[in-house]
């Protein structure tokens, strides 16, 4: 499988009419096809590494009870939407929390996070909208 393939645990080309019908209309949408039109693959093995990074120091805190109000998991998702900001599309505190609720309720992203640690899908999610409130978008 390429690198972009393993990109969030999906591969792109079998959800992509998905996400057209979904999202296509949106500036994100097209953002997001733009930049990854450009990237070789040296930059989807990075942005997978950064992904994975990101989940494992998740998971770690999460496994250490930490709570997702915590500075250090808020950080985290603060990292993590800043990865997405970089490599995709700009994101704001509000979409990533709505995105961070599709996790939750999509049971392919859910899957994703799961395999990591059972429950790390809704920390990660807390922390998301923590961060948003430290920011002071609250979850909208």
């Amino acid at each position: 499988m390429k690198p972009e393939e393993e990109l969030e645990g999906f591969d792109p080309s079998k959800y992509a009419e998905e996400a057209e019908a979904r999202w296509g209309h949106t500036e994100a949408y097209a953002e997001s096809q733009r930049r990854a039109k450009g990237y070789r693959e040296e930059d989807w093995q990075t942005i997978q590494s950064q992904v994975d990074a990101n989940v494992r120091a998740f998971a770690a805190l999460f496994q250490s009870r930490v709570p997702a109000r915590d500075p250090r998991a808020m950080d985290l998702a603060e990292e993590h939407r800043q990865h997405i900001d970089r490599w995709f599309y700009a994101c704001s505190y509000s979409a990533h929390v709505g995105l961070s609720r599709l996790y939750v309720s999509d049971e392919r992203f859910a899957a994703y996070y799961e395999k990591h640690a059972a429950g790390l899908t809704q920390f990660i999610a807390d922390a998301i909208a923590a961060n948003a409130q430290r920011y002071g978008e609250g979850t909208g």
